[in-house]
């Protein structure tokens, strides 16, 4: 993943004016994951309300992500053990996301709104494990200009703007197809790779 990111352009400024202060990565990170199961339980709740203030727990959720590691290298507090905990943080947070946007949309669409929801999670938790404990690929941002790079992980910034825009329930169908389509054809892929 890069490093240089529109999203963590957005939140260098703000990082700066936190590594003069006691507050750690890990701090961030914990911060993150939060608000990133509260914006999981806010979508949970299924009205347009809920879901759109969800969402924007989810922007700030994001945010928190691009900054815990930021803060680290700007301030030389790296670790294997913070790194660990940001994926795993990550990883809850995209998770729960999808889980509550299922729970939330099974009061108007039904039973299978919740499964679609708990497939995109697990699509989701299985992408971060090929990606990142089993390196199955490495994926890099993708420079749209000079110092303008836009990380696939960014990708997730589609998830409010989708529910603001009232799109939750074709999203978490996309989400249920596309999501483990693509752990699947990783899993093949680094298989293929491997003979």
């Amino acid at each position: 993943m890069s490093h240089n990111t529109i999203i963590h352009r957005i939140v260098r400024p703000a990082v700066r004016i936190a590594a003069r202060t006691a507050i750690t990565p890990n701090q961030i990170t914990t911060v993150r994951l939060v608000s990133g199961i509260a914006a999981a339980v806010c979508l949970a709740e299924g009205t347009y309300g809920w879901m759109a203030i969800g969402g924007v727990v989810f922007v700030v959720s994001m945010l928190l992500d691009r900054a815990d590691g930021e803060l680290a290298r700007q301030t030389g507090q790296m670790s294997v053990w913070g790194y660990r905990y940001d994926l795993a943080s990550d990883c809850i947070a995209s998770v729960a996301t999808f889980v509550g946007l299922g729970i939330g949309l099974a009061a108007t669409h039904g039973t299978a709104a919740l499964w679609l929801g708990i497939l995109a999670g697990v699509g989701i938790g299985t992408l971060f494990a090929e990606l990142n404990v089993l390196n199955f690929a490495d994926v890099r941002g993708y420079e749209l200009s000079a110092g303008f790079t836009v990380d696939p992980d960014d990708a997730m910034i589609l998830v409010p703007v989708l529910i603001w825009l009232g799109l939750a329930w074709p999203m978490t169908i996309a989400a249920a197809v596309i999501t483990p389509s693509a752990a699947i054809i990783l899993a093949l892929l680094a298989l293929r790779r491997r003979r």
